[in-house]
Formats: C-alpha cells, structure tokens, sequence
C-alpha cells in the first residue's frame, strides 16, 4: 500500500474573509480521505497568529489543538502538498503562495505573480484588454486623486484588492458616490469606480495547469437583493444558481472559451472561477477572476464540476495531483 501523502490545510487568514475560509477548509478536511492523506491543519488567526491543529476527521480548523506556530514554516516544508485555503489578503494575493515557494513545497493553486495579478483588479483588466478579452470599464483611484465618475449612474464602488463583495457599493446618484468611495478605501489604498453591465451573470471554474478545462457554467440569481451582494452570497436563499444557464449552447461554449483563455493568459494553475457577464445576448465580459474560490462542497465552485461529473472528493485528488505534477516539473529548472 502506498504511503499516505502528507498535506496541510492553511486556513483562516487576516482578511475580512477569514471565517468563510474556516468553512471552506472544514468541507475539505471532512472530504480528504484519510487512507490516502495524512492531514495536519494551519489556522492563520485575525490577528496574524499562527496556530497547527491535529487535522482530525472532526471538521475542527486548528482551534483544537492550538500551539504557538512560530515553526509553521519548516511545518509546511515537512510536508507533501499545502492547500491554501485562504480568501482575499495575505492569502489569496501571492503572499502566502511566496512563502511556499521559499519553503520549497508543492502547493494548490495559482502561483505568485498570478495570485497577485488576479487579485488586484485594476490590473487585471489591463491584462485582459491587452489580450483582447472584454472587461467593463473602469477608472481607479488612489487617495487624494480627483473624483471623476465618466460612467454616469447607477455604477459600482470597489476596493481594488478584496473579494467576497465586502467593500463595494453599487452607487445610483452623485449622492451616493462620495460615501462609497470612502467605505471602499477603508479596505484599499486602490478603489474603482466600474461601468455597471446590464446582462446574465454566470460563473465558471477552470481546472488544470498547462491544459486547462472549463465546467459548465452557472447563473447567478440573487434572491431578494438588487445585485450579488456578500449577503447574496452567504446567507441561506440569498441566490439561486442554474445550471446550466438558459443561453444558446454556442454561447456556453463562448463562456467556457473565455474563461480557459482568462486563465490562461494571467498564468494562473491549479484553480479559478472566472465570473462573467452575458451582454446583449451573446458578449462575454469578464468581471473578476477568483484563484482561491469559496471551497465548501455547496460552494459555487464544487457544485458547478459536480454538475460536470467530477465531485468534490475526486475534485480534491484532482487539485492534489496537479500541485504535485507542478512542483516536480518546476523541479528541474535551473536557477
């Protein structure tokens, strides 16, 4: 019998979505089957504190078990393959993804640069439009930049650098406009003002590493909330997701195509769900690109390759497999 690989499931984080990480890495350590993983967990608090749990089939998240991490680094050096499980800041934009890379170990998911890129909006539009892959508008704003709006209203207020909706406005006058901005440098030293896209919103996951692969998309459908709010996203009924889409099946396809080639061209591995606008019936704009995606089995993610035929389970080897085929191909470059 081969021996079981060791992984560590990093979770929590300092960022606005700590406790929706916590959720995330729940799911996956009931789902990793122990005959094949050895699993310890690594809880990042809020305050930045670093904490090891047993990994125990319990579902708990390193609250059992807690230890003073300051030898969390050479923890993950000792093992196999890290999941980071972690949303938004200091986890899901290269910050962590560069400690594993100096530790050395295999690890799920975009890289660096990618992590990085995908995370900051502004950037990643620019990308996008320069690869000829359509985005909605925008202007961004650092402070003491003079506040132009050249979209007109309604229109959105973001942080550049956040995720799960916490920070964004959807601003309908001139009235609103002024209180958004603020609300939104709370979170970032970056905000934009976006162009609002009047079309389908649908979603979709991408899996693999030089040859990836799209699932079928999904719908979003809020449920009593004007757009896709965090309320939307993590209240229970707060959205309904159809899948697939009641759109013509070429353009499914489009949207498939779309995505693969969003992620390929931000470099990304591993994972990501590509959030899309169907406009005017047939165009596919771009909003964002998760890389670390919400990770529970009734996350958007999950359920849309589950709709493809691959559960979560096998989704989770799947992911596994590809960090590893990664790290033993980038094994033998010479720096």
């Amino acid at each position: 019998m081969a021996p079981r690989l060791r992984v560590a499931v990093l979770a929590g984080g300092r960022s606005s979505e700590h406790e929706i990480s916590l959720a995330s890495a729940r799911s996956v350590l009931e789902s990793l089957d122990p005959e094949q993983y050895d699993v310890v967990t690594v809880a990042i608090g809020r305050d930045g504190r670093w904490e090891l749990g047993s990994g125990a089939g319990d579902g708990s998240v390193a609250e059992t078990l807690p230890v003073p991490a300051a030898n969390a680094p050479a923890t993950l050096g000792a093992v196999d393959v890290v999941l980071p499980i972690l949303h938004g800041p200091f986890g899901e934009d290269g910050t962590v993804q560069g400690l594993l890379e100096l530790v050395g170990v295999a690890y799920v998911g975009a890289g660096v640069a990618a992590s990085a890129l995908c995370m900051d909006k502004d950037l990643f539009k620019k990308v996008l439009r320069d690869s000829g892959i359509s985005v909605a508008r925008h202007a961004a704003l650092r402070p003491g930049d003079p506040v132009e709006n050249p979209f007109g209203y309604p229109c959105f207020v973001k942080p550049a650098r956040l995720g799960s909706s916490v920070g964004i406005s959807k601003v309908h006058d001139e009235a609103e406009l002024g209180p958004a901005l603020e609300l939104a440098f709370r979170h970032d030293e970056k905000v934009l003002i976006e162009e609002l896209l009047d079309g389908i919103e649908v979603e979709v996951g991408v899996l693999g590493n030089f040859e990836p692969v799209a699932s079928l998309p999904g719908q979003i459908v809020p449920l009593g909330h004007e757009w896709y709010d965090y309320a939307s996203k993590y209240d229970e009924g707060g959205m309904d997701l159809v899948i697939p889409p009641a759109l013509p099946a070429d353009v499914i396809e489009q949207v498939q195509r779309t995505a693969v080639e969003a992620f390929r061209v931000t470099e990304c591995e591993g994972m990501a769900r590509v959030d899309c606008f169907v406009v005017d019936g047939n165009q596919v704009v771009v909003n964002e690109l998760n890389t670390i995606p919400g990770f529970t089995a009734t996350s958007v993610y999950a359920k849309l390759f589950d709709a493809s035929g691959l559960p979560y389970p096998e989704l989770l080897r799947r992911l596994i497999d590809l960090a590893l085929e990664r790290r033993q191909r980038r094994s033998k470059l010479q720096y």
